[in-house]
C-alpha cells in the first residue's frame, strides 16, 4: 500500500499503540502485560492485563496539546476528593515506579501524559432498552445531584485547581474547544441559518439564566452513557478527562449525547429530575432551561463529528447532523425539544 492510500485512523492507532507499549515500563508491577484498545476519542484508552497477577487495569494515553500536566493533575485531585467525601465510585489513578501518577511519554518530540487507572466492573447502558434506560436514568439524575452537591460543598478548594471552562464562548462561541459546529459535516446554507437562529437563541437564553453559584460549578462535563458502568443496579462513573467548569445543567444535557432526537428522551429527562430532585433541589425555572442545554451539546457534538476522525464519527456522519433539524425547529418555536 503506498503512503497516500494509508488510513489516518489506522496510522494514529498505531502511534498510540506504541506509546501505551511505552509507557507499560513505568509500572514495574505491569512487567508481564498486555494492553486491549478500548476506545479511541480525544485520547486513547486501553484495558492493561496483567498476567503475572491476573489483575486489569485502564491505561489513558492523552493527546497532546489537549490538557497541561497541571490540568490532568487537578482531574486527578478532584477524583480522589469524589472518592473521598462522597459514595460515588469512580476509578482512582495508581501511582508509577516514580511515585508520580502522570507518566510523560516522549513520542517524537511530542510529550504524551499517560495515567493507570483502577478498573471497574460493568457495561454500558443500553440506548435500546428504554424501559431499563428510563429506571438507570433515575439512578443517574441522584448520582449527578451528589457529583454536583460535591461540587459545591468543596468549592473553596476546588476553585484553585486548573480545568477547562465549559461556557457558550467555548462551546459554541468564538473560541469553541472542539471546533465550530458551522463546520459540521452535511451542512448546507439553510441548515447554517436554522443553527445560527439556535446558537443565538441559547446565547441570549443563558445570558438570562447567569452563572450563579447554585447553578455552575465543577462538573464532569461528559457523563454520555458510554462513561457509566451498570453493574448490580449500581452505577458507577468514568472518564473525568473533559471535567471543567460550566453549567451544572449541562451534565444532563451530556447524559443525552447523540440520542438528544429520540422520542423516549423526554421519559429519561422526567427520570432524571425524580432521582435529582430526591437528592439536592432543582428550580422551575431551571427545569425549563433543559432544552437550552440539550441544543447547546447537540450544535457542540456536530462540531465533534466534523473535526474529528474515529469510529463514532465515522458511524455517525452527516445523517447526525441533519437528524438535529426537528430538534433546532421545536426549540425555536417554543423551547422545548
Amino acid at each position: 500500500m503506498s503512503s497516500s492510500s494509508v488510513d489516518p485512523l489506522h496510522e494514529s492507532l498505531n502511534k498510540f499503540n506504541e506509546i501505551a507499549n511505552s509507557a507499560l515500563p513505568c509500572y514495574p508491577f505491569l512487567s508481564q502485560s498486555t494492553i486491549q484498545l478500548l476506545n479511541y476519542s480525544e485520547n486513547a484508552t486501553y484495558l492493561v492485563h496483567d498476567s503475572a497477577a491476573g489483575n486489569k487495569y485502564i491505561l489513558r494515553v492523552g493527546r497532546p496539546g489537549y490538557h497541561t500536566k497541571k490540568e490532568v493533575e487537578s482531574e486527578l485531585e478532584w477524583l480522589m476528593s469524589i472518592d473521598e467525601h462522597s459514595s460515588i465510585q469512580v476509578s482512582l489513578p495508581i501511582l508509577g515506579g516514580n511515585n508520580e501518577y502522570i507518566q510523560v511519554v516522549d513520542y517524537q518530540n511530542d510529550l504524551y501524559y499517560c495515567t493507570l487507572f483502577t478498573f471497574l466492573d460493568g457495561q454500558a447502558p443500553n440506548e435500546e432498552n428504554e424501559s431499563e434506560l428510563i429506571s438507570q436514568f433515575r439512578k443517574l439524575g441522584e448520582i449527578t445531584a451528589q457529583l454536583h452537591g460535591h461540587s459545591i460543598d468543596h468549592r473553596e478548594n476546588l476553585r484553585k485547581i486548573r480545568r477547562l471552562t465549559w461556557d457558550y464562548d467555548t462551546i459554541l462561541g468564538s473560541n469553541p474547544k472542539w471546533g465550530r459546529w458551522q463546520d459540521g459535516l452535511g451542512m448546507t446554507a439553510e441548515r447554517t441559518e436554522l443553527f445560527t437562529d439556535v446558537s443565538e437563541k441559547i446565547r441570549q437564553r443563558l445570558n438570562q439564566f447567569g452563572k450563579g453559584p447554585d447553578r455552575y460549578g465543577l462538573i464532569h462535563s461528559d457523563l454520555r452513557l458510554a462513561n457509566l458502568l451498570v453493574e448490580c443496579e449500581q452505577i458507577k462513573v468514568i472518564d473525568f478527562d473533559d471535567c471543567g467548569f460550566g453549567w451544572y445543567l449541562y451534565d444532563l444535557a451530556t447524559s443525552l449525547s447523540f440520542i438528544e432526537h429520540l422520542p423516549y428522551v423526554p421519559s429519561l429527562i422526567a427520570s432524571w429530575l425524580k432521582g435529582y430532585r430526591g437528592i439536592r433541589p432543582l428550580s422551575e425555572e431551571e427545569e425549563a432551561e433543559i432544552p437550552t442545554f440539550i441544543l447547546m451539546r447537540r450544535l457542540q457534538l456536530i462540531a465533534w463529528v466534523g473535526s474529528r476522525d474515529n469510529e463514532t464519527t465515522r458511524e455517525l456522519g452527516s445523517g447526525f447532523t441533519e437528524s438535529t433539524d426537528e430538534l433546532a425547529k421545536r426549540y425555536l418555536q417554543d423551547g422545548k425539544i
